[in-house]
């Protein structure tokens, strides 16, 4: 079974029909943007171990508020890419943070928590990206949805994956 799960407004992600391979199809969104544009295969037990991660954190509330109150998400974003804090930019990194993988290594991303609900900052940064679609330039999406919703899609995910070896999760 496969399908997309979410919003492509908010946070979504669609997972291609498996064929047993290690291999799997797997679209992500944020903010209306594509983020899997350049990369979209994942390496199903190593993508499923980082997302049963992150559900887990988000979770426990590891996302706790950001450290620069007050701040729009846009300028937080700008202050954690600075390093303004290198425990904070390692702290709120989402990809980074999690260990997505090569899928997502041509975002800048972060995410924390703003009360019951989750804040995901994105921005393109490879140069061939840029080029493509230079409205993205210097150009940071937000998106927001519940902490709740943002788990169960990561949950579903997991299931849909299996266990990489053809074999839905247990």
């Amino acid at each position: 079974m496969a399908g997309l799960l979410g919003d492509k407004r908010r946070f979504a992600v669609e997972v291609g029909d498996g064929d047993g391979s290690a291999l799997r199809r797997v679209d992500l969104w944020i903010a209306g943007q594509w983020v899997t544009c350049e990369d979209n295969m994942v390496f199903v037990k190593q993508f499923r171990s980082s997302v049963t991660r992150t559900a887990a954190g988000i979770r426990s509330a590891e996302d706790r508020a950001p450290p620069f109150v007050g701040l729009p998400p846009a300028s937080m974003h700008r202050r954690l890419q600075a390093g303004d804090g290198e425990q904070e930019y390692e702290r709120f990194g989402f990809f980074h943070r999690w260990g997505w993988g090569p899928t997502t290594d041509n975002v800048t991303s972060f995410l924390w928590r703003d009360g019951v609900r989750l804040v995901i900052t994105l921005e393109f940064w490879r140069e061939s990206h840029l080029l493509t679609h230079p409205e993205h330039a210097e150009t940071v999406f937000v998106a927001r949805l519940p902490a709740a919703e943002f788990v169960e899609i990561l949950e579903e995910t997991v299931t849909i994956l299996g266990d990489g070896e053809g074999a839905p999760a247990t």
